[in-house]
């Protein structure tokens, strides 16, 4: 007998039809939208959990499933789910790391040249037919080239964004939890690590990059925003909550920072409305993996995860490995 697996969302058929030799699968490829307790009824008699970031997997539900074995997260953060909780109760949690890295940098600096050069601002403006004619001081942005690019986390996201700067011959610096390797900073456009103070004081350009936990909930709020640059720009492209989104909105309004590009938010997508009357945010809805081949390999990676588990294997991404029960192969 096939274990059984429940989808939390609609995913691409060819990889339903994979995970369909491994385990008896109940899809969800109408999308359905799952409150607690409608996933707390459907994951009754399943096995594993094929679960996306949007759907929250909290400790109310990991109680509530008893023959639950197994998350598989497709995405690489898992903040979606209670992770001491699943762990505490032997459920192996994966995500889907790597896959994503360099079409996440490649959509922070989109973010990052739209917002520096008021792209969506100026094409907002041209659609509602107010371009009569040129003027020398019309959307007047910041210089990419040439300025400080400032990271805030610096894992491998952070890295492929800063490698990328080479071309428009910034400076680079960057605060961490920790040091980088010499080869690596090498690697990251000669990456300096300064303090969170200098790092948000000097960037023209400061882009968050770092997995969210409780620990960096408002890493960068009202006080934080205060020490960043008249002309600064920020871009959010790791997870909502890092940032104070009532804070930011306040800075924007009062132009105490230039201009900011967000692809995540608080209590996505019940974002913050007041985001909307701002002409200085570029706003988009958590794309930052939406390449059509990375979407692909990241619902397939989270697949595999899934096989590997009920296969008897170690899967290749998990987030919890002291977790103290094993999964029960299924042959």
């Amino acid at each position: 007998m096939k274990p059984t697996l429940l989808m939390a969302r609609a995913v691409f058929p060819d990889v339903l039809d994979y995970l369909g030799q491994y385990f008896d699968v109940e899809a969800n490829q109408e999308d359905i939208l799952f409150s607690q307790d409608a996933l707390i009824a459907k994951l009754q008699g399943k096995d594993a959990l094929y679960a996306v970031s949007s759907q929250l997997v909290p400790a109310a539900v990991i109680a509530a499933c008893p023959r639950l074995q197994m998350i598989g997260n497709m995405a690489v953060g898992f903040n979606n789910i209670d992770l001491a909780a699943a762990t505490a109760a032997g459920i192996l949690v994966s995500n889907t790391p790597d896959v994503l890295t360099e079409t996440t940098a490649d959509f922070a600096w989109a973010l990052l040249m739209a917002t520096a050069r008021r792209v969506t601002e100026s094409e907002h403006w041209l659609r509602a037919g107010k371009w009569d004619r040129w003027c020398y001081d019309g959307f007047l942005g910041a210089d990419v080239h040439g300025a400080t690019l400032g990271i805030l986390g610096m894992g491998r996201i952070g890295q492929s964004i800063a490698r990328r700067s080479m071309g428009f011959d910034m400076r680079v610096i960057y605060h961490n939890r920790s040091r980088l390797a010499e080869s690596d900073e090498q690697y990251a456009n000669n990456a300096q690590l300064v303090s969170k103070e200098e790092l948000l004081r000097t960037a023209d350009h400061l882009v968050l990059a770092l997995p969210y936990s409780p620990a960096v909930h408002h890493t960068i709020g009202a006080a934080e925003i205060a020490q960043m640059q008249p002309g600064a720009t920020l871009i959010n492209i790791a997870r909502g909550g890092i940032v104070d989104d009532v804070a930011l909105i306040a800075a924007l309004r009062e132009h105490r920072i230039a201009a900011a590009g967000l692809d995540v938010y608080e209590n996505e997508p019940a974002f913050h409305p007041d985001f909307l009357a701002l002409s200085n945010v570029v706003l988009t809805p958590h794309i930052a993996s939406a390449s059509a081949p990375t979407r692909r390999a990241m619902a397939m990676c989270a697949a595999r995860n899934l096989v590997a588990a009920f296969s008897g294997e170690q899967p290749p991404n998990l987030v919890n490995p002291g977790v103290t029960r094993k999964v029960v192969a299924h042959g």
